[in-house]
């Protein structure tokens, strides 16, 4: 799921990164909305929003695509974990950047989530999860577990559910964040027995009916953004082909956004 990055101290900016032309063209592709502060993308699965391991570059690298002469790149205003598909939002100026950021930490985006869990539908079929995260190293990996309120570096953690479409085997259930911790999304559904598919870090399966699912089946399917004046901008981005291949083959119907 989503996380600003905008919490941390301001850095200098980084050296500017050569991209190939092919390089170039794949970020182009991936724009669904652009004005004169915004640029939106749809970002695939498996390309690291910021400091990826063992790849060439990083969707932040690749914002160097839009850099007009003499000027910064694009500004991430969040973050979507390495497999997570869908909208992510860049900043165009400094002034945007420092606004949507506000925006961004008093919780004021809405975010859409779509997600394929198992087994079946949860119990009941909507509702609030509201449980309290913390975060745990082991080695060099970072992980959320559930935790008491009173435990020490607890952090609030809220996420609306609702079952969209379900079979026995799974189901496709819409989720909404209300808070923006670490995994929360992925914590949150395996809480309560119905983690997301191919999670492997958080129990979620690896096949389902007869399908191997080859990557975390969660997608950031709209944002909701504010703008001057009190208006709002939905940005929206359809599930992947592999996500919507897999969901009709568990009979399960994929909303359109």
């Amino acid at each position: 799921m989503s996380r600003s990055p905008t919490a941390r101290a301001e850095k200098a900016p980084p050296p500017a990164i050569r991209l190939s032309p092919d390089e170039i063209a794949w970020v182009r592709s991936m724009v669904i909305y652009e004005d004169d502060d915004l640029l939106a993308l749809n970002k695939p699965s498996g390309l690291s929003s910021q400091g990826g391991r063992g790849q060439v570059h990083t969707l932040d690298e690749l914002l160097f695509a839009f850099a007009k002469p003499g000027k910064a790149r694009p500004r991430l205003i969040h973050r979507l974990d390495r497999d997570t598909s869908g909208v992510i939002l860049t900043a165009k100026t400094k002034p945007a950047a420092s606004a949507l950021g506000k925006a961004m930490m008093a919780r004021r985006f809405g975010k859409t989530y779509l997600a394929v869990v198992a087994p079946g539908a949860p119990e009941p079929r909507e509702g609030l999860i509201d449980k309290p995260l913390r975060r745990e190293e082991i080695g060099r990996e970072a992980y959320m577990r559930i935790c008491s309120p009173e435990a020490d570096g607890a952090e609030t953690a809220q996420s609306r559910y609702r079952t969209l479409s379900a079979t026995p085997t799974a189901a496709l259930v819409e989720l909404s964040p209300k808070t923006g911790r670490m995994h929360q999304l992925r914590v949150h559904m395996a809480s309560i027995g119905r983690p997301i598919a191919g999670d492997v870090r958080y129990g979620g399966a690896l096949s389902l009916g007869g399908q191997i699912c080859s990557r975390l089946m969660l997608h950031a399917a709209a944002l909701d953004v504010p703008r001057a004046g009190g208006e709002r901008l939905r940005i929206t981005a359809p599930p992947p082909a592999d996500m919507g291949a897999f969901c009709a083959g568990l009979g399960l119907a994929t909303p359109t956004y």
